[in-house]
């Protein structure tokens, strides 16, 4: 039992798994951020556009009417409200890990230019001349 205990704290230690907690709280977090974005933004202008359709109160009756008590029906509305929450969320996603590798393509940049030693006058005579010496032999 205190091996167990010993490799799940290994595990759960480790900066891997710290990291994928982080990216979850933070994706909830934004996907929250994301989905008031379509909810309060998005699709008032696609309703405007559209005529005024609210697309989460489609639905197909199946038994019932709608707004009272036993009402059942297909809610497709809310899943084409989903579904355009998803497509804005991967989206959303995508701009900010391609915003990320920029970033991170421009700093190792960056990092290669510093890593070039500039040499002295000193060292630079002594490589002329013993590329000199070499052509010479």
């Amino acid at each position: 039992m205190k091996k167990f205990i010993q490799d799940f704290k290994s595990f759960a230690m480790k900066g891997n798994v710290i990291d994928m907690a982080v990216g979850v709280i933070i994706g909830g977090a934004f996907g929250k951020i994301v989905t008031s974005l379509v909810s309060d933004i998005i699709m008032p202008v696609l309703s405007l556009i559209t005529g005024k359709i609210d697309l989460t109160g489609l639905s197909i009756p199946i038994t019932g009417t709608r707004g009272e008590e036993g009402y059942v029906g297909i809610m497709y509305g809310q899943f084409i409200q989903n579904v355009i929450d998803f497509l804005i969320i991967a989206f959303s996603i995508f701009m900010v890990i391609r915003l990320i590798g920029r970033i991170r393509r421009k700093e190792e940049k960056k990092e290669e230019k510093k890593e070039e030693p500039k040499l002295s006058r000193e060292a630079e005579l002594l490589t002329e001349i013993r590329d000199l010496l070499k052509k010479e032999q």
